[in-house]
């Protein structure tokens, strides 16, 4: 039976929260979850991924899930970042693959571009890293500004109950196939005293991602690390688009889109996710 432990780590005055499984001399996989989820979105992952080598980590962001921070902590995505290397320096982790999903992308391939010879390999899921993988529900997201009446009100509506299921199940074949719990979890997390002031900083932030792309792009095209890609079709987010994109950097990665799914798309294609990823890792040194 697959024995999945729940620990924290002090790093600069945050404890991060993590999930770990498989075997403490494995090699590593790092993965690194979305918004405003957290570690929990991975869970069923992990668990599926208990029959492979890899040392399973899982950290929850500052802001998200079980991390505790302390009191003016900045909420910015280079913060966010800041920390899981941090993290990964204080577990000790001098290789990894990473396992990046929506905002563990911006903070996944800043600590590519920091750390170039760390990462193994590169697995996506609803990623983006590419101007092209915008929608136009993402560029009016990321245009929104503090300074503009009505516009907090728009980004905090999509962290509000409502907006959390919206997320988990726009462009669902089926929605009836997402489990409640995921999103149930998520609203009791943002509900936290603090946590939805810090996920509107983190939203009026996003769009310092943008001018990253060129830099993650490059470290893509220079590093050759392996990639796979997999990525919900439906996704209101990010679109098809942005996965072929990575090919362009990347002309060896292998690309699925998943028919069916939404951005969130372990949560109804877990079943097609795992053995992508399986034999994905298998390949890697």
């Amino acid at each position: 039976m697959l024995r999945v432990h729940h620990r924290t780590a002090d790093v600069d005055g945050v404890r991060v929260a993590y999930r770990e499984s498989g075997p403490a001399d494995g090699p590593v996989l790092l993965l690194l979850h979305g918004f405003p989820t957290s570690s929990h979105q991975f869970a069923r992952l992990m668990d599926a991924l208990g029959g492979t080598p890899y040392r399973l980590i899982a950290p929850d962001y500052p802001g998200f899930g079980r991390t505790e921070t302390p009191a003016g902590f900045t909420y910015t995505f280079d913060r966010l970042a800041d920390i899981v290397e941090g993290f990964t320096d204080a577990l000790g982790l001098d290789r990894y693959a990473l396992y990046v999903f929506d905002y563990g992308a911006p903070v996944g391939l800043r600590l590519a571009v920091r750390r170039p010879g760390r990462v193994t390999g590169l697995i996506v899921q609803n990623g983006n890293a590419y101007e092209e993988g915008l929608s136009d529900a993402a560029r009016a997201f990321a245009g929104h500004r503090r300074e503009v009446p009505g516009d907090e009100e728009k980004v905090r509506a999509l962290f509000s109950p409502e907006g959390i299921r919206f997320q988990y199940e726009a462009g669902v074949a089926d929605p009836a196939l997402v489990s409640p719990d995921g999103r149930t979890l998520d609203v009791h997390y943002v509900g936290l005293p603090g946590r939805a002031d810090a996920q509107a900083d983190l939203a009026f932030d996003y769009s310092s991602n943008f001018a990253r792309y060129p830099a993650w792009q490059a470290w893509l095209r220079e590093s050759g690390v392996p990639v796979l890609v997999v990525w919900g079709a439906g996704d209101p987010f990010f679109v098809p688009a942005g996965a072929k994109a990575y090919l362009r950097d990347a002309p060896e990665a292998e690309v699925h889109l998943l028919e069916g799914a939404g951005h969130f798309a372990l949560e109804t294609h877990l079943g097609e996710i795992v053995p992508l990823v399986e034999v994905f890792l298998a390949k890697l040194p």
